[in-house]
C-alpha cells in the first residue's frame, strides 16, 4: 500500500546548481531596475503633461462662468479640483498666469 522512499535514489538540486540560478536572477534583476526607474520619471511626466492639460480646461470652464482668471486656489475652492490635485504626479506645482495658461512651475 505504501511506498517505501529510498532517499539514495532520490534527485534534487545541487548546491551550485541553486547558486547559478541566483546568479541569473539577480544579473536580470540588475538589468531591468534602471530601467523601471527610467520608465517611472516618463509616466510622471506624461501624467504631468495630461494634469496640465485637465486643469487648463478647468481653468476656462471657471472663467467662462465667473469672467475672471481663475488661480489655482480658485478653483480648488470652486469645486473645479479636488484637493488633492494641487501638483503634477513628479512633485512640480502648476501655475496659472494672468492670461489663463496653465503651466509646470519652474
Amino acid at each position: 500500500m505504501f511506498k517505501k522512499i529510498n532517499w539514495k535514489d532520490e534527485s534534487g538540486f545541487t548546491l551550485v546548481e541553486m547558486l547559478i540560478v541566483l546568479l541569473v536572477v539577480s544579473v536580470l534583476l540588475l538589468l531591468t531596475i534602471p530601467n523601471i526607474v527610467k520608465q517611472s520619471k516618463s509616466i510622471n511626466d506624461k501624467g504631468c503633461d495630461a494634469f496640465i492639460t485637465m486643469v487648463q480646461g478647468q481653468a476656462q470652464a471657471y472663467q467662462l462662468e465667473h469672467n475672471k482668471v481663475p488661480t489655482l486656489q480658485d478653483l480648488l475652492t470652486g469645486g473645479y479640483l479636488s484637493g488633492e490635485q494641487k501638483k503634477c504626479p513628479n512633485g512640480k506645482d502648476v501655475v496659472i498666469d494672468s492670461n489663463g495658461k496653465v503651466t509646470e512651475a519652474p
